[in-house]
This record gives structure tokens, sequence and C-alpha cells, in this order.
């Protein structure tokens, strides 16, 4: 199955497939797809953290309608740090991420009505095998002692920064362990930040961003038990 951009990734696992609902933090939640959006461009190289910012090294489109708006954006201004970054984006970037999703027919677009007036729109899902190999993915790599590849590895890093676990649909001791899991293959990758990057899994820059992504989504945040 061709794969799909990390932000619906995010999004899928983390919406109910009957209610069609968002489940956990929302602003982990939209916090994570914006991050995303930068990873894919990170992974198809055509952003870099240098000096404290992310800036475009390579302009040129990668075929995702939403990372090449944001491409092409990044381009004409000044470069942001990764903070920044995540608050640019996060704003509307659910809306067009589910948009697009409808489109193709992956989730769809329930609307109702309440107190008569009030619409509520709920996306239940149409077509499940995309989740199914993004869960099965993870699966793996949850189970396995090896290594992953390098964007299962930063699927799980988001994951983990965001505090999605629940999403995964574990018990709570499963949970726990899973954690600690996704905790040993962001370290592993490089993306923990705490690892040395020679000895990274998967490209320097790619580490460097997610690193650096994955510092501010839980500086955002802030403590576990406040949010």
């Amino acid at each position: 199955m061709t794969s799909i951009p990390l932000a619906e990734e995010l999004l899928l696992l983390a919406y109910d497939d009957q209610t069609g609902k968002a489940t956990g933090s929302r602003i982990g939640l939209d916090l994570g797809m914006s991050a995303a959006v930068l990873v894919d461009l990170a992974l198809a190289g055509r952003v870099a953290y240098v000096d404290g910012y992310l800036k475009i090294i390579d302009a040129t489109p990668i075929g995702e309608p939403i990372a090449d708006a944001v491409l092409a954006k990044a381009a004409e201004d000044e470069p942001h740090t990764p903070a920044q970054w995540l608050q640019r984006l996060r704003h509307r970037l659910r809306s067009r991420v589910l948009e697009d999703l409808v489109a193709r027919g992956v989730v769809q677009d329930v609307d109702e009505t309440q107190l008569g007036h009030i619409h509520v729109h709920r996306y239940p899902t149409t077509d499940p095998a995309f989740e199914a190999e993004i869960r099965q993915r993870l699966a793996e790599a949850l189970t396995a002692d090896g290594l992953c590849d390098e964007r299962t590895a930063a699927l799980a890093t988001l994951l983990c920064a965001t505090r999605m676990e629940p999403a995964l649909r574990l018990s709570e001791e499963e949970a726990a362990k899973a954690h600690e899991r996704l905790e040993q293959i962001a370290a592993g990758a490089g993306f923990s930040g705490n690892a040395n990057l020679e000895d990274s899994i998967v490209r320097p820059s790619v580490a460097l961003v997610v690193a650096t992504l994955g510092k501010a989504i839980q500086a955002a945040l802030g403590n576990p038990k406040t949010v």
C-alpha cells in the first residue's frame, strides 16, 4: 500500500473508527500533526535543522498538497525555530487533513445538528485498510527487538512526544510497556536527542529535525499531570 503523510497517520490513530471523534489530547494531536508535516519534509530532504532553526534546503515539491504548501511558504519566509513552526502550522491543519481524507474516501464527514442549530462533524472510518497498515507497522515495531525503518521510528517518536499511547488501544499495563518501547525506538533512532547521531539508525539530518520537534512538543504540552 502507498504510504500516506505522517500527519494523516497520526490523525487516523487518534480518531475512533466508529464514533468518528478524536480521542486523547486535542492539543497534543494538533502539535504532533504539525511536527509530522515537517518530518515528512525532512524525510524527503527538504528541511534541515541548522543553528537553532528549521531551514529549507530544497524547495522542490514532494507531491503532497499540505506539505508542498508549507514548503512553498517557508521558502519565501525567514527561518523559524521548531517551536515557532509548531504553533504556525497547527491552526486549521486538522481540518485540511480531514478534508483530504474525506476526498479520498478514507473517512466520511457526518454532519449532525445538535440543539437545533449547532453543527457537529464526525469522521468515522470508511476504508480501514490505511489504519490497519499503520497499526500493523507499529505492532511489529513494538514487539520486535530489532530496529524499525526511519519513517516508523519517526511515527513512534511523535506518538511518545504527544502522549498518544492510548490511541494504540492497549491495556494500562501494555500501554506502560509500549511507552518504554517507544522511548527505546526514539533513542535508537537518535530522535531523543540523547544519542550519538553517528550511531543513529537514520540519517543525522532527519534525526536532528525529529529530536528538536519532539522536544518542542513536550515543552508546549508541559507537565503531563497538568494537561
